[in-house]
């Protein structure tokens, strides 16, 4: 009677694979690629040839079961992040730290960034009329803008206040920050703003414009919207219906000051 030979009829496990092992096909080896092991089943005849690298199966075998990587994580908050060649561990940072791009642009890191410690924001909504001195006091933005640290901390100031103008072709403002118990520090001129002044209209004046001036130190300020030249004021701040009918609210102003921290 003639012989059939039906080869293997169910796989053969060989244990973990070994390079000095000749394997045949229906073979089933475990074999460890970089930090993954995984299950193959040889589908070639082959010796020597590692099941596979990098990830990818060698010809001569195929994933049975292919395993997953092992974390690289040891500590609560890390990351996992993609290094030169393959996954490795990004350690958390410290407290107060944020992630951000290295300074050779390939990877990243944990390191000191700009932060916004506190927005200050005040309303100025009275009508007053305007001052030609020079050197004046117009009006008061607040009483109580008390920084976070002013020695430490820079400052982003950004507002402006609606005006009823008074036909002056230029105008010297800005703001004077004056501290409780003495000390003053002016911003003349600062990022200063203001739309069709020369004409008799409705405009506004306004400021914007980042400082790192610690100011008189830690305390209370009183903010001034300061006329640092003669005839640089408008005929009021914060128009009304007094100025005009078509006004039928009060108008107001608007000051932020964003205290922030540089990296």
């Amino acid at each position: 009677m003639a012989t059939i030979d039906l080869g293997k009829i169910k796989f053969v496990f060989r244990g973990t694979y070994a390079g000095g092992t000749a394997y045949v096909p229906d073979d089933v080896v475990t074999f460890t690629d970089g930090s993954v092991t995984s299950s193959y089943i040889c589908t070639t005849a082959t010796t020597g040839n590692n099941p596979s690298s990098g990830g990818t199966a060698h010809g001569s075998w195929a994933f049975l079961a292919k395993g997953q990587a092992t974390s690289p994580t040891t500590t609560q908050g890390d990351l996992i992040v993609r290094g030169a060649s393959a996954d490795q561990r990004l350690a958390i940072g410290s407290a107060g730290q944020a992630l951000k791009v290295n300074s050779s642009g390939n990877g990243l890191e944990y390191g000191s960034a700009a932060v916004i410690k506190k927005i200050h924001s005040f309303e100025y909504a009275t009508r007053v009329g305007g001052n030609n001195s020079i050197n004046n006091n117009q009006f008061t933005w607040t009483s109580s803008f008390t920084p976070l640290d002013p020695v430490n901390n820079s400052f982003w100031i950004d507002g402006s206040v609606p005006v009823n103008l008074a036909g002056n072709d230029f105008c010297g403002f800005g703001l004077r920050f004056e501290k409780s118990g003495g000390g003053v520090t002016d911003f003349n001129g600062y990022g200063v703003q203001y739309v069709d002044t020369y004409q008799a209209h409705m405009g506004f004046y306004g400021y914007s414009f980042t400082t790192g001036s610690s100011l008189s130190g830690a305390g209370t300020y009183t903010i001034f919207h300061r006329a640092y030249g003669s005839s640089s004021n408008p005929d009021s701040y914060a128009p009304n219906s007094s100025d005009d009918s078509r006004l039928t609210a009060q108008t107001r102003g608007f000051l932020q000051i964003i205290e922030y921290k540089n990296a």
